[in-house]
């Protein structure tokens, strides 16, 4: 309990820049991945205890079954216009250790460069025109390890970001995340501090005078190098296993999402720090069959109809199979019902565990 206390404390000592930091920075690593984690509503810190947990939560990796585990999912956003992909690889180091490695990229690609399509004269010369990718990444080692506390493990992530905009502009940036999963009897609870030194991304242009000229005539400020900061973000988690019989389970998670950038429109809101609670539930059938649903995002909006105040959600729900306990095929269909403010529907992923001869004589 120390331990989660001092990384709490260290990640509200951050909070002292705020000022210089931008809200919403390096958004696209709060998505989520995996359509288990996505059809409970992003609700798995203090559950996950596989190859995502490299992301969700690294100390999770001691949950690992077999000595390997690989994971990939791809999904689309805006009717297809912008691909997001994710793959890691996971693997035991010791009976008391675990690291991974992960892949996230989402961008968009094939977008019309029309600064050229009008030259001095005022002619048009569609030949002129060329196309770009926008386009983020982010690489995260995962290390994971058991404490001398029994149940308790800790974990963290070293990020290496690398944004870029065709050949205008590029960005690269490093951050680290730390976590810690306690477990006892059917509990299950975790804390996850997102970029708790902060994350800094250096920003630099290359722009041409005809770039720069273009920029100017359509009246937007040409971008100048720069550094943007990801302030810290605290996940608190807790989870609870039910048994009904020999073969029926029931997961249900409770997260909050801690943010530190100033108000956001969630449930929980001040000038200082906004809080986001977001809940899931996975019902279990012999460790074979899964049917998840989860509520988050929940947001104060003004409708046109009467001008007032309601509560929106996004409803999310998934289902999942094993097949002879190697591979794991997961769906989530995350924009469901009229209150849905989702961006993504139908989200697909996949989860192969190598069963080595070492983990089959141990089972």
């Amino acid at each position: 309990m120390r331990i989660l206390l001092s990384f709490i404390f260290l990640s509200l000592l951050a909070y002292s820049i705020k000022a210089q930091a931008p809200k919403y920075s390096n958004e696209f690593l709060a998505i989520g991945v995996g359509a288990r984690a996505l059809g409970m509503s992003n609700s798995v810190i203090a559950s996950n205890n596989d190859v995502y947990s490299s992301y969700w939560n690294p100390a999770g990796l001691l949950g690992l079954k077999t000595n390997r585990e690989i994971a990939a999912m791809h999904s689309e956003y805006f009717a297809g216009i912008a691909k997001y992909d994710y793959g890691a690889i996971a693997f035991k180091l010791s009976d008391k250790s675990a690291g991974a490695v992960s892949l996230i990229r989402f961008g968009v690609d094939d977008i019309p460069n029309t600064s050229e399509l009008i030259d001095g004269q005022g002619n048009i010369n569609y030949d002129k025109v060329t196309t770009f990718s926008a386009a983020d990444y982010a690489f995260m080692f995962s290390y994971a390890r058991l404490t001398n506390i029994d149940g308790l493990s800790i974990g963290g992530n070293a990020k290496i970001i690398h944004r870029i905009v065709g050949d205008f502009g590029t960005s690269w940036g490093f951050g680290i995340d730390l976590a810690a999963q306690y477990k006892v009897k059917d509990w299950q609870m975790a804390v996850v501090l997102r970029d708790i030194t902060t994350t800094f991304n250096a920003w630099s242009y290359t722009l041409d005078d005809k770039m720069k000229e273009a920029f100017s005539r359509t009246g937007n400020t040409i971008p100048k190098n720069s550094t943007e900061i990801t302030l810290p973000k605290i996940i608190l988690g807790v989870g609870r296993n039910f048994s009904f019989g020999e073969n029926f389970d029931l997961l249900a998670e409770v997260n909050f999402d801690i943010t530190t950038d100033g108000k956001r429109n969630v449930i929980i809101k001040s000038n200082t720090l906004s809080i986001d609670p977001h809940m899931g539930l996975e019902f279990g059938y012999k460790n074979m069959v899964f049917l998840r649903a989860g509520v988050g995002n929940v947001q104060q909006e003004t409708m046109v109809e009467d001008n007032a105040k309601h509560y929106t959600f996004q409803p999310n729900i998934g289902l999942g199979v094993v097949i002879m306990d190697v591979l794991s095929i997961d769906y989530a269909f995350t924009d469901i019902g009229n209150q849905s403010i989702a961006l993504y529907s139908n989200v697909f992923s996949l989860k192969y565990s190598f069963n080595s001869k070492k983990s089959k004589e141990k089972k």
